[in-house]
């Protein structure tokens, strides 16, 4: 190869990459120089930053099916979280424990997110062309309802109710004595203060590797052509309604899944108007990795959420150091809000 050619070669592999993801990615490269110059632990940085990965991925891998069948951005994935919040709880209700616990949830968890996937695209086919829209306006609401309904819902187990009236589920529930880090600690790598949680990562994978199979199956494919193309889809004889339910219900399932996964590495439930605003990071990281609103791979998912949890992670913990003050809450809201701000406002994204 020449040296015109493989200057050609590196200037095509950088335009594919994106320029703002190679800057984003070189300025998480020099907060990793940076940080033991400050006194910021590496092994502790990259514990959070894995740890972080592996709650968020899935939540982020949620947004892949909707966003090729054309449906857009899933700014409804609250309601896939809901899904999870009741099969978690309800787990919790009958006394499930350990690997008992986080697969019971996921079992109890799967037949809420394939009705609430139901109901979703039920509407979302009925206003095609202003989905994410509609979808953001519908994971309010349903944060809002949920927020009663966990109030009367008959919930008795003495470990989630309000200790005062014996009813009603608490804003916070521990997972001590449940399946805290049950997937995290499977396999834990361990050496100094560097901690791998080996078990999460590896369902992930799992989880990822399956939505990819899935992409290239000839329902997968029906899918990704009704997303390009309806008009061609129409003509090939595909059910356009069909496979626009079918990417929502399995994104709404997998969103379901993904706070399951979150839950049992952050050690606690969150209900009521907790889960309110999920979606934007999932939805900004997805982006960042190179998606469009039309557009999106696994590959797009692993890399955007590495880049957006990274920075959410290295940068406080520099700055903190730098200035010998604890500001990590109010950098932290500035460039997730930042981040998200510059995905929304992305109209291209990668193909692969």
């Amino acid at each position: 190869m020449t040296s015109e050619e493989l200057k050609k070669s590196i200037t095509e592999a950088l335009k594919d990459f994106g320029l703002p993801r190679l800057i984003i990615a070189g300025f998480l490269v020099v907060l990793f120089i940076a940080a033991p110059f400050v006194g910021v632990s590496m092994g502790a940085s990259l514990t959070d930053i894995f740890n972080r990965f592996g709650q968020n991925e899935l939540l982020t891998l949620a947004m892949v099916p909707m966003i090729l069948s054309g449906a857009g951005l899933n700014f409804g994935l609250s309601l896939g979280v809901i899904a999870g919040l009741l099969g978690s709880t309800m787990a919790m209700q009958f006394g499930f424990t350990g690997w008992q616990g986080i697969f019971g949830a996921m079992i109890i968890s799967i037949p809420f997110g394939i009705l609430f996937g139901w109901l979703y695209s039920l509407l979302l086919n009925r206003v095609r062309g202003e989905e994410m829209t509609i979808a953001l306006y519908v994971g309010f609401a349903a944060v809002m309802f949920m927020s009663i309904m966990w109030l009367v819902l008959p919930y008795t187990s003495e470990n989630m109710v309000w200790g005062y009236s014996g009813d009603g589920l608490r804003t916070t529930i521990t997972l001590d004595g449940y399946w805290v880090k049950q997937l995290s600690n499977f396999l834990v790598i361990q050496k100094g203060n560097f901690v791998f949680p080996t078990g999460m990562i590896l369902f992930c994978a799992l989880m990822s590797f399956l939505m990819w199979l899935f992409i290239r199956s000839k329902t997968g494919t029906a899918i990704t052509a009704v997303g390009s193309n309806p008009d061609y889809a129409r003509s090939s004889g595909i059910n356009i309604n069909k496979m626009r339910r079918i990417s929502i219900i399995i994104s709404t399932v997998t969103g379901a899944i993904g706070i399951l996964i979150y839950q049992q590495s952050y050690g606690f439930i969150q209900l009521y108007q907790a889960p309110l605003y999920m979606a934007f990071p999932a939805v900004a990281a997805v982006l960042i990795g190179g998606a469009s609103i039309n557009k999106a791979s696994v590959l797009n998912v692993v890399i955007g959420t590495i880049l957006f949890q990274g920075i959410l992670t290295l940068t406080p913990s520099v700055i903190n150091s730098v200035l010998q003050t604890d500001v990590s809450e109010v950098i932290r809201i500035v460039l997730s809000n930042g981040m998200i701000l510059y995905a929304l406002t992305r109209k291209t994204g990668a193909t692969r």
